[in-house]
């Protein structure tokens, strides 16, 4: 039986300035760079089989942009479409991907780069597949630090929900969900070559905000492990990141050292993505040495869709969020009455309620998952809450199991059950009806055992 053999690399994807940049429902676009976007890859071989896992700096990939990267990928590495992981650490500094809003100035410098994106992205696994060296693999779950991460939704005290509420607001009472801080790590070491760490961790990448075009904080993480471990290089793949941000709405001590609220009241800066990276680093530091090594008798890749039905709208609500609409793509959101995220959660609750007036009832979600030996990957076509990957963990008959995000698709959030009559931002502009949280940890639960 072969030995595992890993292949790494690492390709630059920087935009064109002028570019929309995707996250927010503000138009911004690209004034300049706070570091590169790349795409990081590894492929694994093992008894023949090929995989190619693939996180990519940006926002997201919805699934028909990702059908055609695969497909080229096939035509052009002769690795199958099928043995594709590709994910996106969900950078909101990055650019609009084949996604047209009334925000993009140039709807052909977004098609460009779609189409380089992908050109790139198979580049980066054909310089990974030549680059394939015999490794041995450990596993570790290691700590995220306070301060890092925080539940972003909150009861409030008069009874409502609300997703990022104002700092200190006195009305804010507890919040809803309980953190999952494991920063699960991967560790390949190759013959002759650097060491590779994979990292899973759940946090939005949305830290810095503004016009300048940056990896937001997995720069900072990546930048640091290759700095102190000699050289050894990091790719990242976003977890359960659903109902997670970085902001602490009661701040204290040093917290708002070099940042600033932003528009949403959330904090933002620079400085914070560097914090985060730093620490998220620094919890990757602290057990590096201590991974426990496994043999990986085998490779595997399989997809499970689940069909879930749709959240569509009441026929009365229509002509309100139509009007909605009508303003936010005009430009005129001021003449809605709301403001920060108020704002936000209205205007994303009206874009859905438009977008599935006439259907479809259904939706396929796209689950991939990947067998590296004991250890599972599982791959979620959106962004689900805490509590889904945390069940998803709990799947017996692997000594590790990481949730990955956005991976082969982008479809929007997939919370709970119970934030669907809680309410708040992701509830209200998800597609999906409140079934989408078990269909997805039952779906996912089967995968596992199909691998």
């Amino acid at each position: 039986m072969e030995s595992l053999k890993i292949g790494f690399s690492i390709v630059n994807a920087n935009p064109p300035l002028g570019i929309g940049l995707w996250g927010y429902y503000v138009p911004r676009f690209a004034k300049g760079f706070l570091d590169d976007l790349e795409i990081r890859t590894l492929v694994l071989n093992k008894n023949d089989t090929l995989i190619a896992l693939i996180s990519v700096d940006c926002c997201g990939l919805y699934e028909n942009v990702c059908d055609r990267y695969v497909e080229l990928i096939e035509k052009e590495t002769g690795i199958s479409k099928d043995n594709i992981f590709l994910s996106a650490t969900h950078t909101h500094t990055g650019p609009l991907i084949e996604k047209s809003t009334a925000f993009v100035a140039d709807m052909n410098l977004v098609e460009s780069y779609t189409r380089f994106l992908g050109e790139r992205i198979v580049d980066s696994v054909k310089i990974a597949r030549n680059d394939l060296a015999p490794a041995k693999m450990g596993y570790i779950v290691g700590y995220a630090p306070e301060r890092v991460a925080y539940i972003r939704r909150y009861k409030m005290k008069d009874g409502t929900t609300m997703t990022c509420p104002t700092i200190d607001d006195p009305n804010i009472d507890y919040p809803l969900g309980t953190l999952d801080q494991r920063v699960n790590v991967l560790r390949f070491d190759r013959e002759n070559a650097a060491s590779i760490l994979l990292v899973n961790y759940g946090l939005h990448a949305d830290t810095i905000g503004g016009e300048m075009v940056s990896a937001d904080w997995p720069y900072w993480m990546r930048k640091t492990i290759k700095k102190t471990l000699d050289g050894a290089e990091c790719i990242f793949f976003n977890g359960a990141e659903g109902d997670v941000g970085s902001t602490n709405v009661h701040p204290k001590g040093g917290d708002m050292n070099d940042t600033e609220i932003s528009f949403d009241n959330e904090m933002k800066s620079p400085g914070m993505a560097r914090f985060i990276g730093r620490a998220i680093a620094g919890t990757i530091l602290q057990v590096y040495d201590k991974v426990k090594y496994v043999e990986v008798d085998d490779i595997n890749i399989i997809r499970n869709d689940v069909k879930v039905r749709s959240n569509m709208p009441d026929k009365k609500d229509l002509p309100l969020a139509k009007k909605y609409k009508e303003l936010h793509e005009a430009g005129k959101d001021s003449e809605i009455p709301y403001t920060a995220m108020e704002l936000t959660t209205v205007v994303a609750e009206a874009l859905r309620m438009c977008r599935l007036e006439n259907g479809p009832e259904y939706f396929d979600v796209r689950l991939t998952g990947v067998k590296i030996g004991p250890v599972a990957m599982v791959g979620i076509s959106g962004e689900p809450f805490t509590d889904i990957g945390v069940k998803i963990k709990d799947a017996s008959g692997w000594e590790l199991i990481m949730p990955c995000a956005l991976t082969n698709g982008m479809t929007g959030y997939f919370p709970t059950k119970e934030a669907y009559d809680e309410g708040g931002y992701e509830a209200k502009s998800s597609p999906f009806h409140a079934e989408v949280s078990d269909k997805i940890i039952d779906g996912a639960i089967a995968l596992l055992h199909s691998l």
